[in-house]
């Protein structure tokens, strides 16, 4: 399933390589009056996309609301890549919940991702879906990690789509001498994260759904029933989803100081000439490699470099993306020193404290999901369906990812930003030093 070759812009989308390979899509009215639903669900990326197409598909009566465009925020901009497990390492949720409880994440962890592609084959969308990923030492000490890691799938999970490199090897895969090792992962997948949106989107208006672009809420009341307002209209719903992620802004206290709004840039260069493209990743898998704020890359569908590098913690972008993620796309590829830069872009994803995702009820009538921490296009997509599972009266799924504590950020939503801003760059300093 391929994009190649790009169209014009996306309107009312930010200026990225995704908006600009954009499949055609409908511009959707603002909510300009009073309308009632089963469920109305705030926001229109992966999580409020997917609970909605489930609950139509459940034949519910949905309304989405959408403050800009379907797709506009995290979900249109990230690296696309579709991993499996959670973005907590086994071993890590072993200690942290318990044998039991790790091998349900994990399970769930890998349906998310085979959610993903039974999504995109059974509404037939056109997103440059790849298979594999490459995990890739960036410092020869985490070599280890990703053997013992590698082996602890197989052996106590019986995920045999996983497998250790070393680093002859995985110089073969990879054009760049910077790493040390890599896990190989032939289970795990990526896309075209826009495109998978927009077919979500088109998946659940076939299915009943009503959306409402540039319509921000702006207040929201828990009851029986719930009132949802914009500046010009009003949804009552017996039911509502917050899926809001990094863009709850003040909308909601209570989940506000859960999660941590962070930025992460991406740029997209020139197409690559075929020989160039197979010499910077030999099996057209996805990459990622062990530092704390982690390079990411991959190719798109028309073989140009979509490389992410980088983050801030301001509310504010560089204000020249493009050479911001250029210097960490060179430290991988010196060889790219002349290839053209055609894009560059950010957007803001959320974290949470212990990188879980955040699933709850505020209200017996109330749900959200979010702080998907980088691993959104499978937990986002799989957070929904437990969503509409939930509204629809079983809860033993969500309860699982439910019932994971949620650590507040020290001094809520007026400190968090001092205290990550130095944890960050703590962290970000080690991977400088190679500590």
């Amino acid at each position: 399933m391929s994009t190649r070759g790009t169209v014009n812009k996306l309107i009312g989308h930010t200026d990225s390589y995704y908006a600009a390979s954009a499949n055609a899509a409908p511009v959707y009215p603002a909510l300009e009056e009073s309308v009632e639903a089963d469920v109305c669900v705030i926001g229109a990326g992966y999580t409020g996309l997917s609970s909605a197409l489930h609950l139509a598909e459940r034949g519910y009566k949905v309304v989405v609301l959408e403050a800009e465009r379907v797709g506009w925020g995290a979900s249109g901009r990230n690296g696309g890549h579709v991993g499996v497990g959670q973005r907590r390492g086994q071993e890590d949720l072993e200690k942290m919940l318990g044998m039991d409880t790790a091998r349900q994440l994990w399970d769930m962890g890998v349906e998310a991702v085979h959610l993903v592609e039974q999504l995109i084959h059974k509404h037939a969308i056109s997103c440059d879906l790849k298979r594999g990923i490459l995990h890739l030492a960036a410092k020869r000490s985490h070599n280890e990690h990703l053997k013992m890691e590698a082996d602890l799938l197989r052996e106590r999970y019986g995920y045999e789509q996983i497998r250790y490199a070393d680093e002859e090897e995985a110089r073969t895969m990879v054009g760049s001498e910077r790493y040390f090792g890599a896990q190989v992962d032939d289970g795990s997948l990526h896309l075209h994260p826009l495109n998978f949106a927009l077919g979500l989107a088109g998946a659940a208006a076939a299915a009943g759904v009503t959306f409402y672009e540039n319509s921000r809420v702006t207040r929201y009341q828990g009851g029986s029933p719930c009132i949802v307002e914009t500046e010009r209209g009003q949804v009552r719903a017996k039911n509502v989803v917050l899926a809001c992620n990094g863009y709850l802004g003040n909308l909601e206290p209570r989940m506000a100081g859960k999660i941590m709004p962070i930025n992460n840039f991406v740029l997209a260069t020139e197409p690559l000439p075929e020989t160039l493209a197979q010499e910077l990743i030999a099996n057209d898998y996805a990459l990622q490699d062990t530092l704390f704020v982690i390079d990411y890359w991959k190719l798109s569908g028309d073989n140009r470099l979509i490389f992410g590098g980088g983050e801030n913690y301001t509310s504010r972008f560089p204000q020249d993306i493009r050479s911001f993620v250029r210097k960490y796309m060179l430290a991988v590829y010196p060889q790219l020193a002349d290839t053209r830069i055609d894009f560059g872009w950010g957007g803001t994803l959320a974290i949470t404290m212990n990188r879980m995702p955040h699933l709850g009820r505020l209200e017996p009538n109330v749900y959200y999901s979010q702080g998907y921490s980088g691993h959104g296009v499978p937990t986002a997509t799989f957070a929904g369906k437990l969503i509409a599972e939930v509204i629809a009266g079983t809860e033993e799924r969500f309860d699982v990812l439910a019932q994971i504590p949620t650590p507040t950020f020290p001094g809520g939503t007026l400190l968090r930003w001092p205290g990550l801003v130095t944890g960050m760059l703590y962290y970000s300093l080690k991977d400088k030093l190679g500590a």
